[in-house]
């Protein structure tokens, strides 16, 4: 059975899909619905789903951003409200996409491609890197804000992070845990949350709760034949490696 995440803002656009979904491939199962593209990234972690219909402006993560992080590891069909322009850049870089408001002769087809790549020896997602990187550049209200600084909680300071100085973030329940070379420290604040204010180029995944400042690795250490763990220069914690984000250290 094919599973299927639904990331979409829009509380009426959200049932529509849902609805439509069901009639147009009720044999795939949808097994997370996200409200904004942390919640998607996050649970997509989770789930591992086949596919990922995702909304291209949300709050927090964008839907680029969030194809940009599942890679190859799904199926990505974007949900958008974007005119021709939009449409004409989707075409060329033959990826799947449906209209707002989605219609169901628009939604089979593109049910039809996934089933097919599905069915076809388990073809491999295709590589949407140069079409997202195009229309983040291009499409109005993608490009996103870095993060530069920091608040934090050290014992009774409120202290300001600069963000470079940073080894590592790991999630701590509400809370993410700020790892730096001589000191750590609290952000109010859900890694999740966190994520999509980091450079992405900078800043690696490597755990659902991991996210460590590519600089600072020293290497990747196997543990055995499917586990790795992340060395750091300096630091001598040993950050393990999930299987989503082994790729990253691979040849």
């Amino acid at each position: 059975m094919t599973t299927v995440l639904i990331a979409e803002d829009e509380p009426l656009m959200r049932e529509r899909l849902l609805e439509m979904l069901a009639v147009a491939w009720p044999e795939a199962r949808v097994v997370l619905v996200a409200e904004n593209g942390n919640d998607a990234w996050d649970g997509f972690l989770d789930c591992e789903p086949d596919v990922a219909f995702l909304d291209i402006r949300m709050p927090g993560l964008s839907g680029l951003e969030v194809a940009e992080r599942i890679g190859k590891l799904a199926h990505v069909v974007f949900v958008t409200a974007y005119d021709q322009y939009a449409v004409d850049a989707f075409d060329a870089g033959a990826v799947d996409y449906v209209l707002k408001p989605v219609q169901a002769d628009r939604l089979d087809k593109a049910v039809a491609r996934l089933r097919e790549k599905l069915d076809s020896d388990k073809r491999a997602p295709d590589d949407l890197g140069d079409l997202l990187q195009h229309l983040k550049s291009a499409l109005p209200g993608m490009r996103q804000e870095r993060t530069k600084w920091l608040k934090a909680s050290v014992g009774r300071q409120i202290r300001l992070i600069d963000v470079d100085e940073v080894l590592f973030f790991q999630s701590d329940s509400k809370y993410t845990r700020v790892v730096l070379r001589d000191s750590e420290a609290l952000v109010r604040m859900p890694l999740k949350d966190l994520l999509s204010g980091l450079d992405r180029d900078k800043f690696w995944q490597i755990h659902r709760g991991t996210v460590v400042n590519a600089g600072a690795i020293a290497a990747a250490e196997r543990i055995d034949a499917e586990r790795l763990q992340v060395l750091l220069r300096d630091c001598d914690e040993k950050l393990p490696v999930s299987r989503t984000f082994a790729h990253l250290f691979r040849d």
